[in-house]
């Protein structure tokens, strides 16, 4: 855990607004889930603070839009650079904020943020429109592609540095300014994200922090939403608060990029290699805590298959560290217990984990919980249905395929999904079937690559994140048309 990180006389995460760091009289604390404690302060924005964001983005916007492509690409590069320079160090903020482990934070999350913006760097010397041909005689026509202005960023906590670095990088690129505002619970990554972009050289306003406490985030988003400067906004999140972000910015025509929750399933077919499907399950349920909107969330196992499956399943998991997996605050922990005693209630099994909150509190300080895989799953539980967001697999058997992807498309969601079998062709045949923006074959349903679009479909949201689809996001198509 971070030690000594905050001197007294700098206890307080400030915003960024205009390139200047505000540390104000008005603050809330960040408590560590390590702990139970406060690990520092965050400064605590008012509406008023919000919209000085945008003003300083809308200002700073005419001169970003006009810089080089090569310049824009050298700030990022050097952005990247320096964030990857203090790498283990931030990867240290990021425990103990969120409770992520080492290997979470320090070997994926982090270096995820650093690929995802060379990436996005590489990008911008390529955006570039077109040329066709019109069929008016004596006419001709260009199709460009030009930054929207101020775009919104609204991030969580659960994995702070990619999400984070998503959020900003693809619009900086186009030529767009931003605002980042930042979860509760993690403020600090997000500040040091900031930090990369201003020591490498970005100008003043071009990217600005908010945090606040959560009950004024209603009023401080809105107050961004509405302002006529906002071009556009993304959001990262639950579905929930997806729903009310995504009418905001309806009632105020400002298109929204939406990457939501998922209750992404796992399809274990009849000729799966066992090992491999254990090993992934496993890897996409619990990496992170389950903290993490692709996480598998449902196990849906042929009945041939089922017994082998699941004995292998336990054995891989008795065989496992016994560390309990951290959440992020004692209101996740008690949620996550609500929904698996429910389901335990409800006639579900225990295949592995404890319903024993003391021995699991005794384990180990901080907020911690078991983890848990469940049997006899049915479509009526809140462990099916909704999002755990904690170390929670439920396990259903099935008869066939087909109705493994019935179930696996029931339930409103659509991020990502998993297919485990030896048969490619029919791989790619349940993958087409399967209603979800990613399918992975052989592979567990947490992916994210920055080289590949990422988003979902229905509840799961819509646009996509990284490369050039993430760059299509942020630019405006313009049609010039001409008289020979």
């Amino acid at each position: 855990m971070l030690a000594n990180f905050l001197t007294p006389d700098n206890a307080m995460v400030p915003l960024l607004i205009d390139g200047k760091e505000e540390y104000l009289q008005d603050s809330f604390d960040v408590i560590s889930p390590y702990t139970g404690e406060k690990c520092w302060a965050a400064a605590a924005a008012t509406p008023q603070d919000a919209t000085r964001a945008v003003q300083a983005a809308a200002a700073a916007f005419p001169g970003w839009a006009a810089t080089k492509p090569t310049v824009r690409r050298d700030i990022l590069l050097r952005a990247a650079q320096l964030f990857e320079d203090k790498l283990e160090e931030n990867a240290d903020i990021m425990r103990t904020e969120m409770g992520a482990d080492v290997g979470v934070s320090l070997h994926f999350t982090a270096p995820l943020a650093v690929a995802f913006l060379r990436e996005t760097a590489s990008r911008i010397t390529s955006v570039c429109g077109t040329v066709p041909t019109v069929s008016h005689e004596g006419t001709s026509a260009m199709i460009l592609k030009e930054p929207m202005g101020v775009i919104l960023g609204i991030v969580p906590w659960n994995a702070p540095f990619p999400l984070g670095m998503r959020a900003i990088a693809s619009a900086l690129a186009a030529g767009n300014t931003t605002i980042l505002k930042s979860s509760e619970m993690s403020p600090r990554c997000f500040h040091v994200l900031t930090q990369a972009f201003q020591e490498a050289g970005l100008p003043n306003g071009c990217l600005n922090l908010i945090s606040c406490r959560a009950k004024d985030a209603p009023q401080v988003v809105n107050a961004m939403i509405e302002h006529p400067a906002v071009a556009k906004v993304n959001f990262t999140g639950s579905t929930a608060v997806g729903r009310k972000i995504a009418a905001t910015c309806g009632q105020n025509l400002k298109p929204c990029l939406m990457e939501l929750g998922g209750k992404n399933s796992a399809i274990v077919c009849e000729d799966a290699d066992i090992e491999v499907a254990v090993r992934e399950v496993i890897a996409g349920s619990f990496l992170n805590s389950g903290q993490i909107c692709m996480s598998t969330d449902k196990v849906l196992v042929h009945e041939k298959i089922a017994p082998a499956f699941l004995s292998a399943l336990r054995t891989a998991l008795e065989a496992t560290p016994n560390v309990p997996p951290t959440l992020v605050s004692t209101a996740s922990r008690d949620r996550f217990r609500k929904m698996v005693d429910a389901a335990v209630a409800s006639g579900a099994q225990l295949l592995f984990g404890s319903l024993d909150a003391n021995a699991v509190d005794a384990a180990a300080s901080g907020v911690r919980v078991s983890p848990i895989v469940l049997t006899h799953a049915t479509e009526d539980m809140a462990a099916w249905q909704h999002e755990s967001f904690g170390p929670l697999a439920a396990c259903m058997v099935v008869p066939n395929d087909e109705t493994a992807v019935r179930l696996a498309n029931a339930g409103g969601y659509g991020l990502s999904a998993a297919v485990f079998t030896k048969d490619l062709r029919k791989a790619f045949r349940l993958a087409r079937s399967i209603e979800s923006g990613a399918v992975h074959i052989n592979g567990m349903t947490v992916f994210d690559e920055p080289c590949v679009p990422h988003g979902g479909i229905k509840g799961s949201g819509w646009g996509r994140f990284n490369s050039s689809w993430g760059l299509d996001e942020f630019l405006v198509t313009k049609t010039i048309t001409w008289k020979d």
